[in-house]
């Protein structure tokens, strides 16, 4: 199990309520992290593309949230490219300084 990043931590306290952080935090934890495979051994650095890519698609809705993961567990590499993270290893970044910077 790897724990969360930092811009992970961040982006699930911007798109979702207070009550549902560590819900949130709990689920890419437990279903969205080194039980993918080929991520077995990535650490949260390894695993904030998909993660971000997740919370992204969520939209801060939960029941969006876990159909993302659902989906990230068939082939997270879908998940990237609905996204829009899966054509550059930066795209996940470029998007969190932007959804960053600009979001509150």
């Amino acid at each position: 199990m790897s724990a969360l990043s930092t811009a992970t931590r961040e982006v699930i306290q911007r798109l979702f309520s207070a009550n549902a952080h560590a819900h949130v935090a709990a689920a890419l934890i437990n279903e969205c992290g080194n039980n993918l495979p080929m991520l077995e051994n990535e650490d949260e650095i390894g695993l904030e593309r998909v993660r971000l890519a997740v919370l992204k698609l969520s939209g801060g809705d939960i029941d969006a949230l876990q159909r993302w993961i659902d989906q990230t567990k068939v082939d997270w590499r879908d998940t990237l490219m609905a996204a829009g993270f899966a054509n550059s290893v930066r795209a996940h970044k470029d998007w969190y300084t932007q959804y960053g910077a600009h979001s509150e």
